[in-house]
């Protein structure tokens, strides 16, 4: 994704940012040193981020929880050496607010905070990858800037991933994507900003590249139970075959990582595919979709027979078991990948 000019800042409402930092002297420290964070909303997301801020030499002024913390909060407090409090005990009183709670409560946790500070001079970040930074607009409208700050990165529970490297998408007022692209820097990662309309794209595309995966290999774990493999044992075979593919793609590119049958052109391979999934209906339908997109996106050879085949695995209502009539003949030559 192409990195894009940043936020414009509506005079009317802040000013220049010379005027802003003129009139807020508290600002213009911030913006010239380390900001202190309050982070609210310490799931996996706002955990890694505190770890990783307070390792980049920032300083985690307050940790905003849920009523009750659990000992794993608590453990994070104390790692980061952050007071622990709620939203109503919030005092606020860091130069930088940064919200971590799920899309649904950003707002709702916005208009929590709206009443506990002064947020003239503030500057106030959510961390949603598919909402615009117009979620902290009660915050805007009391004198903060604000933006959205994403991590292209997945967060689980059991696992604490490097920031280093990793994309941060950003978008907001000019003064708070300033702020973001600096801190994103200092975390070792690379920020690029994103129009406030691109957001959902952006997001189904990282939806793509992680959770959709996961389905994809816990289909493929499935496909696996008919050919007599136990999900752990098809897990463990298939790693390697994981890893060699995501190297492939990072050095050779889609077409050159791209391999098996379809760009070979094989449509014997293909319809016995097509045939055997039959048993698991789930499967065969992702597999009809991916084969489709592959044929738009990817060269691959014997593209008319092969998209004849595919689009007759769409509508052929077989039952499962049924031998097709894309099935080669025993003396067909299945060649190797």
């Amino acid at each position: 994704m192409q990195a894009r000019a940043s936020a414009h800042v509506p005079r009317s409402r802040f000013g220049s940012a010379v005027l802003l930092q003129a009139e807020n002297p508290c600002y213009a420290a911030a913006m010239a040193a380390k900001p202190e964070i309050a982070l609210v909303g310490p799931g996996r997301l706002g955990s890694a981020l505190a770890l990783a801020l307070a390792g980049a030499g920032y300083r985690i002024r307050e940790i905003v929880s849920h009523e009750r913390s659990t000992p794993a909060v608590r453990k994070l407090s104390r790692a980061v050496k952050a007071k622990l409090t709620n939203l109503r005990s919030a005092k606020l009183d860091a130069g930088l607010v940064w919200i971590c709670v799920p899309d649904r409560e950003i707002v709702f946790a916005a208009r929590k905070l709206a009443s506990l500070t002064s947020w003239k001079g503030k500057v106030a970040f959510h961390s949603s990858g598919a909402l615009a930074s117009d979620e902290l607009d009660i915050l805007r409208h009391r004198g903060a800037v604000v933006a959205s700050v994403h991590p292209l990165m997945t967060f689980v529970r059991g696992s604490v991933p490097s920031l280093k490297g990793v994309p941060f998408a950003i978008e907001g007022d000019a003064e708070a994507v300033s702020m973001a692209r600096r801190i994103v820097r200092d975390l070792g990662g690379e920020s690029f900003n994103l129009h406030k309309q691109d957001k959902a794209a952006y997001h189904a595309w990282g939806g793509f590249a992680s959770p959709l995966l996961i389905a994809l290999l816990v289909t493929a774990e499935r496909v696996a139970r008919v050919a007599g493999f136990s999900p752990g044992d098809a897990r463990k075979k298939m790693l390697p075959i994981l890893r060699q593919t995501i190297s492939n793609y990072a050095k050779l590119g889609p077409a050159g990582a791209f391999s098996g049958p379809l760009v070979r052109g094989d449509a014997a391979v293909v319809g016995e595919h097509l045939r055997v999934l039959r048993k698991v209906p789930v499967a065969r339908e992702v597999y009809v979709a991916l084969a489709r997109a592959a044929l738009q996106t990817i060269p691959v050879q014997n593209k008319k027979e092969l998209a004849k085949l595919i689009e007759l695995g769409t509508t052929n209502a077989a039952s499962p078991g049924k031998r097709s009539r894309t099935r080669p003949a025993r003396s067909a030559t299945i060649r190797q990948s």
